[in-house]
């Protein structure tokens, strides 16, 4: 088959900036190995004009003029939209099927005449959030149940055909090179010696979101408080900050904030770190950390790290909650830099690594294998369904509603993972537990729960309408 694939994300040779564009590689070699004939388009920028090669089936052209660097791809001028159309009409015009990696290509006139295959990446990013509301693929993957939740509880409202269509395959790893590495070329990158120091890291990209603050407040409370004085912090610098003052701006903070807080020499600001050289890295950490409260889909570096042996600590947010139980992965309320630190400590001093069991939940559940075997089979055997039908129903006295599966409830108050708080709503906590299967407005008001009130939760996330899955 004449495969076409779709990322709004600029690609490369030889490096790789995030999970997805990993992930889309591997998914490609894998069909070009199949025999089929792959064309992946995506943004082109200073850095990646030309057309490439991952395999001698699969060829990448860097086409499209999406604004760079992220985000906000789509704040570029109307010629650059309609050359998007016109490049992807004539490419789809030779092809027997579409695989679109990120949900991000919101023209989906362009597609309706050939069977595709939709891959939600993130629950964050707008792009992709309009995508998951416009993109009506035959088949739409989540990489998560988690994810999969999210959509049906948001666009699945208005598409119930959605349920139907919406599949999770998780993401695989390759654990044949994710394993216990030595670490040897890695140390040309990094300023550290792994005989004097104790490594924390801190492998994810820069946006406050995924848990710098909460990393150095690891950090502070390591080396003062829990007397770790060789500790060293491992935290990357994005491939863009040659181009982007904010970035600059950003880590120029970074260091002021290491200078104030008596660490900079327990902090190491580090180039981007080759895909090929992830495993040394995870290998030369004691303890990994993922603190922040972005909104996992997955979460790659957590299991990674696990599968090289280092132990991860987890925020427990969206997928994290879910993917391994919590016996295989310690894992902390968002922003609880105590407890964090409490863990790190224990784990550096024990020089505990990661658990058999652990390791062997890993292999079972999240292997590359099954997630390829997985994604060729939907993406060429999936069949052409049509557009989705919009559906309207009102909310009334009738309607159920329930907890909504991107929050949780604990000691501390329910957590929502799109406000990265903790809020105690006793009354909220009173319904649940007397209607464990959903409650109405009229259950509310018996309650003596204000209509405000109900509104409120409602309109900012805490409840959902209860979906029949």
């Amino acid at each position: 088959m004449k495969l076409v694939m779709f990322t709004i994300n600029p690609l490369f040779p030889d490096q790789v900036m995030g999970g997805a564009q990993k992930h889309l590689k591997h998914i490609a070699i894998h069909l070009g190995e199949l025999g089929h004939d792959v064309i992946v388009l995506c943004t082109q920028r200073a850095d990646s004009i030309d057309p490439f090669q991952w395999h001698e089936r699969v060829e990448v052209k860097p086409t499209f003029r999406f604004k760079q660097p992220f985000p906000g791809p789509y704040d570029t001028p109307a010629y650059n939209l309609a050359a998007a159309v016109q490049d992807m009409a004539e490419h789809l015009a030779q092809a027997d099927r579409f695989y679109m990696h990120d949900g991000e290509y919101l023209f989906p006139f362009v597609y309706r005449h050939i069977p595709t295959v939709v891959s939600l990446r993130d629950n964050v990013y707008p792009e992709t959030m309009l995508g998951s509301f416009l993109s009506h693929g035959d088949a739409l993957i989540a990489i998560s149940e988690y994810s999969r939740q999210f959509y049906l509880h948001t666009a699945g409202r208005f598409f119930p055909e959605l349920k139907e269509r919406a599949i999770v395959i998780h993401n695989g790893i390759d654990w044949e090179r994710f394993k216990p590495t030595v670490p040897n070329e890695i140390l040309n990158y990094v300023d550290v010696d792994p005989q004097r120091h104790r490594i924390l890291l801190h492998p994810h990209r820069p946006e406050p979101s995924k848990g710098l603050q909460q990393t150095l407040d690891v950090v502070d409370l390591l080396v003062h408080q829990h007397g770790i004085s060789n500790l060293k912090a491992l935290i990357p610098q994005w491939l863009d900050v040659g181009i982007s003052a904010d970035l600059r701006a950003y880590y120029d903070d970074i260091r002021h904030q290491l200078a104030e807080r008596n660490l900079t020499d327990h902090v190491v600001l580090h180039g981007w770190i080759p895909q090929n050289l992830m495993p040394q890295l995870y290998s030369l950490g004691d303890v990994m950390v993922s603190l922040g409260h972005f909104v996992e889909s997955f979460g790659n570096t957590v299991y990674e790290s696990l599968g090289c042996g280092t132990p991860a600590i987890a925020a427990r947010i969206s997928t994290h909650r879910e993917l391994l139980p919590d016996d295989l992965l310690d894992k902390v309320h968002f922003d609880d830099a105590d407890r964090a630190a409490a863990i790190a400590a224990e784990i550096i001093r024990t020089k505990r690594r990661t658990s058999p069991e652990t390791m062997s939940y890993l292999h079972q559940y999240y292997g590359i294998e099954r997630q390829l075997k997985a994604y060729a089979d939907a993406i060429l055997h999936t069949p052409p369904k049509g557009p989705m039908t919009y559906q309207f129903a009102p909310l009334d006295d009738r309607t159920r509603y329930r907890l909504s599966p991107w929050c949780y409830e604990w000691e501390g108050g329910f957590y929502h993972d799109f406000r990265a708080n903790h809020t105690a709503i006793p009354a909220l906590s009173s319904l649940i537990r007397a209607h464990p299967d959903g409650f109405t407005i009229a259950n509310a008001d018996d309650a003596k729960v204000p209509h405000e009130h109900f509104d409120r939760w409602y309109r900012q996330g805490y409840i959902a309408p209860a979906m029949d899955l």
